[in-house]
């Protein structure tokens, strides 16, 4: 009954002053008419092997999955190592953790949907009707979110307001501006948050567990729970070609967390503090192991950021995208094919009168 009368409240907020605004005027070439599509398709559309980035998303996150499992089991046959018993308790906690750190995240991310901007004049219709109906899904999960969970905190509850009134009215241009004022505004300080925190943790971690395996893993699932995560608040996740780009990521990050624990750069940083710490051999010991597990704690965490903002810039780059396309011109387009049938057609009856 709650959740209910929250839902309603939104829906009958009252207008903010932008609902009140003028729409915005329509995208344009600098010509003062909208963009075509032939502009659209020159200036953003970009060639591409729909097979072969989808085979590459397998591929990568196969490699993935192969690579965390491997670390997983060798956790495990460690242990089984120092205790049989012991060993078989850990490898099936491994594998429930398998499900939950890898399998999880990965259908989640795959179950969301994404916007359609690398269309031509042919696909350009289908994909702007696609992209409005994921806006309005994109809207009615703020709006549920915001209603049913409390204190959740990522959304501006004024804005959501609007989405409510939005979608109630059908009125795709406050639906459009809503969720950009979102994106540019609650939701952008509630990404850098969820990066904060996952950069924190994956450097936390890598510093306590000073072990190559155990680093990989923990940077192979943070990394994915930070791209999940931030698939969940937006909304929707990047487009097939820019995933494979952020898996590259993930990928390169646990390789680097792998063999960053066989770099003894802790050590190395000691032997030229000289006279310092030559004649104290413990201190020399206790401080390059301090410098070790920090360091690569910082590079971890550095890593998970750059992970974190790399998928936010393709995120807001794919919204932006659907926004022009929306407002693009497809009439000259659709014209054009159908004079050019026409004329096929002319043409081939002519021929057949001829040979006739």
């Amino acid at each position: 009954m709650k959740r209910k009368k929250e839902t309603t409240a939104l829906i009958h907020a009252q207008p903010s002053e932008s609902m009140q605004t003028k729409n915005k005027a329509p995208m344009s070439d600098g010509s003062g008419s909208k963009m075509s599509i032939y502009d659209y398709e020159q200036k953003y559309t970009r060639k591409e092997s729909v097979r072969g980035v989808r085979f590459a998303i397998f591929l990568l996150a196969t490699l993935i999955g192969v690579f965390l499992f491997v670390l997983l089991a060798l956790l495990s046959l460690r242990v089984y190592e120092i205790n049989e018993y012991a060993g078989y308790v850990v490898a099936a906690l491994c594998l429930l953790l398998f499900v939950f750190i890898y399998i999880v995240p990965l259908v989640k991310i795959f179950t969301t949907g994404y916007f359609i901007t690398n269309v031509n004049a042919f696909t350009a219709r289908r994909a702007q009707q696609h992209n409005r109906r994921l806006r309005h899904d994109i809207a009615e999960r703020m709006i549920d979110l915001s209603a049913s969970v409390d204190n959740v905190g990522w959304y501006d509850s004024r804005l959501v307001g609007e989405l409510a009134v939005a979608l109630q009215t059908r009125d795709e241009k406050l639906l459009r501006r809503s969720l950009s004022d979102l994106y540019r505004g609650s939701v952008k300080k509630s990404a850098k948050l969820l990066i904060f925190k996952s950069s924190l943790k994956s450097a936390a971690y890598s510093a306590l567990s000073q072990t190559a395996s155990i680093d990989a893993a923990l940077v192979v699932t943070v990394n994915l729970q930070l791209v999940k995560d931030l698939v969940f608040l937006y909304g929707f996740r990047p487009s097939d070609r820019r995933l494979v780009r952020i898996f590259l990521q993930v990928v390169q990050n646990s390789l680097i967390a792998y063999g960053l624990s066989g770099i003894n750069v802790g050590g190395t940083v000691v032997r030229t503090m000289g006279d310092a710490v030559k004649n104290i051999p413990f201190l020399g010991a206790a401080l390059a192991s301090i410098i070790d597990s920090s360091v690569q704690g910082l590079t971890n965490g550095a890593l998970t950021t750059v992970i974190g903002y790399q998928t936010i810039r393709y995120l807001n780059r794919e919204y932006h995208l659907q926004d022009v396309l929306d407002e693009i011109s497809l009439e000259g387009s659709e014209v054009e094919i159908e004079e050019a049938c026409a004329e096929l057609e002319t043409e081939l009856k002519r021929k057949k009168k001829d040979v006739a």
